[in-house]
């Protein structure tokens, strides 16, 4: 399903990342504005206009591998904790529970008969996506988003929601990863695969798919 890239699929999924990145980082910002951050207000990022939310490259790992990133929003974390001491996983929260209300709000049609599965695998020859092909991509696409973003390492939303939640006597080892979190990120999605270990499906597509048969059935 990635890899079919024929027009039609190009086009639903620019249409899908547009929408999803910025709802997602829209509700970043929007969450720390409302526990008294303005830093991202400051910065531009209390918008739907996606041109500030966008990432080139993460756009095009979206487009052409199934999952990427937008901008990340800046906020000041000694801020939020002074409002709430969960203010900080709130705010992280916000992005992949966005991604999930879309996926169900898109879901919505499939459900009620107004479109179906199987129009959405139309002609390869196809120019432009029909709505069946444009929603299916906005639930699966939502949900990988979800997924990915809860996957506890930095600087993924799911490390700071770990964070909250792990035990007191977790503290110094989630310090002392923090800073490699991104590299552990890179050989789980890139490296692990080269050696036939493809440790990111194994973790994110069971429920992925789980999630997925019952939003849409």
């Amino acid at each position: 399903m990635f890899f079919d890239l024929d027009p039609a699929t190009l086009i639903s999924r620019i249409i899908v990342l547009i929408i999803a990145f910025t709802v997602h980082e829209f509700a970043h910002a929007w969450t720390a504005n409302q526990f008294g951050d303005s830093t991202p207000e400051y910065h531009g990022r209390l918008t739907l206009n996606p041109l500030v939310h966008l990432d080139p490259m993460g756009s095009l790992m979206l487009l052409f591998a199934g999952f990427g990133w937008a901008k990340p929003v800046p906020v000041n974390p000694y801020t939020l904790q002074r409002h709430s001491r969960s203010a900080l996983m709130w705010v992280s929260l916000a992005g992949p529970l966005s991604n999930f209300f879309m996926a169900i709000i898109a879901a919505i049609p499939f459900r009620l008969g107004l479109v179906s599965i199987q129009n959405a695998f139309g002609s390869s020859n196809a120019i432009l996506p029909n709505p069946s092909q444009i929603l299916l991509e906005f639930v699966w696409i939502n949900l990988i988003l979800m997924m990915f973003n809860l996957i506890p390492l930095a600087p993924l939303d799911g490390e700071k929601i770990l964070d909250y939640f792990a035990p007191s006597s977790w503290s110094g080892f989630l310090e002392q990863i923090r800073p490699y979190g991104p590299l552990i990120l890179i050989l789980i999605v890139f490296a692990g695969p080269l050696v036939g270990f493809d440790l990111l499906h194994m973790i994110i597509f069971p429920p992925i798919n789980a999630l997925f048969g019952l939003l849409v059935g």
